[in-house]
């Protein structure tokens, strides 16, 4: 099958590999649709992170078809058509009961890789996948992104919302105007926020925050940026923060537009080992947030959002491509020439 390897900082390609087999007996082999690269995907390929030349790649999101079951699967079967959410949850410990699958105490291997292939093996594929009715053939390819978004980036906007407490009527900030951040648009105003202000720099960007929701752009960073939502709040601050970045600036930002008694819905990727929290600590800002709980929020909430027509996160993708293509379609995000890429792989 054909499957991405990451040969080297600003490179990967596709190398035939072995069909992948199932190894446990909670395994799931899906037929991948359509896949993507994730913004997270970005930091290895840029050299950000160290990463082993010719090692399988990181690709974590995908829609597809059901292949082959392991023995104790009872919950999809072959032909079935499934969200392969980033998440493995088990969906009966203590941190998925409450709605946190992202943290799985169940599970070691709780996040997928390797997933921009023609095939992959999902772990613990019991409670984790998420059905979709019908087959790909029943959607437009409008849907199928949207599916596809459900994956991650969907999920994982709605958990910054979710974390940082958004209510009806409350006035939000959004740092950060990629796939996430666009998303995180999206989930303020399913939540009910009256203002919801998107720091975006990138005038494609700016045009999808508005359509997603937003009331107001701020273009500004920094200092400046700072100054400005404080503008735009009257000079008391965000009643809620999401921070979709994850960079050292980015968390500084956040922290500083959040009113006093806010939270912080962190879910960038720090790349940062520390944090300053004595500012926080005399604003009574607290900060929430980590890998998002993708089952429970597809299956609570998400997927009939998409379904019904409500929203259309997978407007994010604005460049398409084939599998073979895979290199050019990190170079799309890498050269900002695409919010986010989608790979059709079947």
């Amino acid at each position: 099958m054909k499957d991405t390897v990451f040969v080297k900082a600003g490179k990967v390609a596709i190398k035939d590999s072995e069909k992948p087999q199932i190894q446990a007996s909670d395994d799931v082999i899906i037929h991948v649709v359509r896949t993507c690269v994730c913004g997270s995907d970005l930091w290895s390929y840029r050299g950000f992170e160290d990463k082993d030349a010719n090692s399988q790649n990181n690709g974590h999101e995908a829609i597809g078809i059901v292949e082959e079951v392991g023995s104790d699967i009872t919950t999809v079967v072959p032909g079935d058509f499934v969200i392969a959410p980033f998440t493995h949850g088990c969906g009966h410990c203590a941190a998925c009961l409450a709605g946190f699958d992202g943290d799985c105490q169940n599970h070691t291997d709780n996040f997928s890789s390797g997933v921009q292939a023609e095939y992959v093996r999902f772990q613990h594929g019991e409670w984790a996948l998420v059905k979709i009715p019908g087959k790909p053939a029943d959607y437009s390819d409008e849907m199928l992104n949207s599916l596809l978004s459900l994956a991650d980036v969907m999920a994982t906007g709605y958990h910054a919302a979710r974390v940082a407490n958004v209510q009806q009527g409350d006035t939000v900030a959004v740092v950060g105007d990629g796939a996430v951040g666009l998303c995180g648009v999206i989930a303020a105003k399913m939540r009910g926020a009256r203002k919801i202000i998107a720091m975006s720099r990138h005038e494609d960007r700016q045009k999808l925050a508005l359509e997603f929701g937003a009331t107001d752009i701020v273009a500004e960073r920094g200092d400046d940026g700072i100054a400005k939502v404080m503008e735009l709040t009257n000079n008391s601050g965000a009643d809620a923060v999401l921070e979709c970045v994850g960079t050292e600036l980015a968390t500084d930002t956040a922290m500083k537009i959040a009113r006093p008694g806010a939270i912080v819905g962190r879910v960038g990727l720090p790349h940062q080992p520390k944090m300053d929290m004595t500012e926080s600590f005399g604003s009574n800002v607290s900060v929430a947030g980590g890998p998002a709980s993708v089952t429970t929020y597809d299956k609570e909430l998400l997927l009939k959002a998409v379904l019904d027509g409500d929203i259309h996160p997978g407007k994010v993708f604005t460049k398409q491509f084939d599998l073979d293509d895979i290199d050019a379609a990190y170079q799309a995000m890498t050269n900002r020439e695409a919010i986010k890429s989608l790979i059709v792989v079947s």
